[in-house]
């Protein structure tokens, strides 16, 4: 095997293989969990912020915005229930134990109207995006997804043309009689 130049080398460390991906997808899943827990630690810290003696509750609109997105990553790499809504479980889990049993003791979440909406709306958009994530699995499932239907029709039609095969169906029977009619066997 010949000796590889400094430039090659040089080549393949900055430039990895792109099918290769630079993490594997446990490490992406536990990055996405450890998100779902910083998300909500900080969702907790700035939902009782104020700005001039009006409510600014920033923790709120940051866990609605966020947390479907890392459901949805979450689907990405495992499109299982329990492993795509595992960032929603990671942030139930720092809003629950940080809001009740805080530093120090202290409840962080407090008995009003921010606090209320920050749970419900953290779980509905956690919910969400699950929601798109399961409904994704099942389309591509049925064959209806982005992936399924289009390229199962084409893939089954290439596949007919190759064996010169006939598919089932009202369509196909029509052509199948078009095509016997042509050739004049009366059909």
């Amino acid at each position: 095997m010949p000796e590889k130049t400094v430039d090659e080398t040089a080549e393949e460390i900055l430039a990895p293989d792109r099918h290769q991906p630079l993490l594997p997808d446990g490490a992406l899943l536990v990055l996405l969990v450890v998100d779902g827990l910083l998300l909500g630690a900080f969702g907790l810290m700035f939902t009782p912020l104020y700005t001039n003696g009006i409510p600014v509750p920033m923790g709120i609109v940051l866990s609605v915005l966020l947390l479907p997105w890392l459901v949805r990553q979450a689907g990405e790499i495992d499109a299982r229930p329990a492993v795509a809504g595992a960032p929603l479980i990671a942030w139930v889990a720092a809003v629950g134990v940080l809001g009740l049993f805080g530093p120090g003791g202290d409840a962080m979440l407090l008995a009003n109207w921010q606090s209320l909406l920050l749970a419900v709306g953290g779980i509905g958009a956690g919910l969400w995006g699950l929601r798109a994530v399961m409904e994704r699995e099942y389309s591509e499932r049925a064959g209806t997804g982005p992936r399924g239907r289009r390229a199962g029709s084409e893939e089954r039609a290439t596949e007919h043309r190759r064996s010169g095969t006939v598919p089932e169906g009202p369509a196909s029977r029509r052509s199948a009689a078009e095509a016997n009619g042509r050739r004049g066997d009366g059909g």
